[in-house]
């Protein structure tokens, strides 16, 4: 009978640290630096392959999931762990890519290793690009605020009530500068917001033709029936979770999300603490600015309703109930004078329970 080797995987853009431990030992039968190429990767785990049955892994980061692809190209199974999942010693002074290769090898060889979905190529395009749209945002928002210290400095107030409006547009174009150089500053901030406008205006566009496609609209669709969710959130879920069966339940797609609260307990006392803040953080920012819109309670709008039309009536009914219950839980905890993020962070949390539910056919 052939013996299982696990293998410990440290990697980065250059090398890949190897550890690899037999099913008796957690001594290391093999501890190799590898150059992060297809030639001298195949190479090392053909030779390995002929010694048993080989299993493999690395953590996620920012190297992808190519090496994945690759690995299963060649037959051999592997998993990629989030970071998070590998325990480290308060005791350990000394880290090394050698020791970490051996401490997920040991993880592997435990069983401990839960491997995080690992999307098709399509999936992963779209995220990428979705994630791109948001750091496009993001730019946008930081140079916005950029050009307004700069306009602060120099003493040019705006006195109307509502920054980056038609009304403070005028203003900025009326504006005049004694010196060359703070004209040339402010046209370059100026022309940047812009620029940054136009870009995140066409990838919106674009975000709509991809949910709209024959591969997305289905579950798009579905999720657009709630209150607050269009096409830019409905396809960052979609593309984000996968397989929504993979979660037994709620509760684990919650704590996917990190909006679980922390806790440390002991003997008889038990303390919560702030939501864990664990796992898909782009994901769960969008949930928690979309259940802002739960704040006031009001029937369906008339854009909601016309998101819901063709919408099997049983969708329907689990999208107003949700949004019935959600906003009830807003004011319930506003009333009790809990601050505005606890009060958002909690209905977003039961938010995610009820997108759990439509997306695994339990709307009933």
């Amino acid at each position: 009978m052939k013996k299982i080797l696990f293998v410990g995987m440290d990697v980065h853009k250059d090398t890949i640290s190897n550890a690899v431990l037999n099913g008796h030992d957690n001594v290391p039968e093999l501890e190799i630096k590898l150059p992060n190429r297809e030639k001298s990767i195949r190479k090392f785990f053909n030779k390995l392959k002929k010694s048993g049955t080989v299993i493999a892994c690395y953590e996620a980061g920012s190297m992808g999931f190519e090496l994945y692809r690759f690995l299963e190209t060649m037959g051999i199974e592997c998993r990629i762990i989030a970071p998070g999942r590998i325990v480290k010693r308060q005791s350990r002074r000394v880290k090394t890519d050698a020791r970490d290769a051996l401490s997920i090898a040991r993880v592997l060889k435990n069983g401990e290793a839960v491997s995080i979905r690992v999307p098709d190529r399509e999936d992963e395009a779209v995220r990428d690009f979705l994630r791109a749209r948001a750091d496009m945002k993001l730019d946008l928002t930081r140079t916005k605020q950029r050009l307004h210290k700069f306009l602060l400095r120099h003493g040019y107030i705006y006195n109307g009530v509502n920054y980056w409006t038609l009304a403070h547009d005028k203003w900025l174009k009326s504006l005049s500068f004694p010196e060359t150089m703070l004209k040339e500053t402010f046209d370059t901030y100026y022309f940047l917001i812009q620029e940054y406008k136009e870009q995140v205006k066409l990838m919106d566009q674009r975000v709509e033709e991809i949910a709209k496609s024959e591969v997305y609209v289905k579950d798009v669709s579905k999720l657009r029936c709630f209150k607050g969710i269009d096409y830019l959130t409905a396809l960052s879920v979609v593309c984000e979770v996968g397989d929504f069966h993979r979660f037994a339940n709620a509760s684990q797609f919650m704590s996917f999300l990190g909006l679980i609260p922390s806790e440390a307990s002991s003997g008889g006392k038990r303390k919560q603490g702030s939501i864990t803040k664990t796992g898909n953080g782009y994901l769960r920012k969008l949930l928690i600015e979309t259940s802002w819109h739960y704040r006031y309670s009001f029937p369906p709008s008339k854009r909601l309703r016309e998101r819901r039309e063709g919408q099997p009536k049983e969708i329907i009914i689990y999208a107003n109930r949700a949004l019935k219950r959600l906003q009830k839980k807003f004011s319930r905890l506003s009333f009790k004078g809990k601050k505005s993020q606890v009060v958002v962070t909690a209905v977003a949390r039961e938010l995610c329970g009820f997108i759990w539910g439509l997306m695994v056919d339990q709307t009933t």
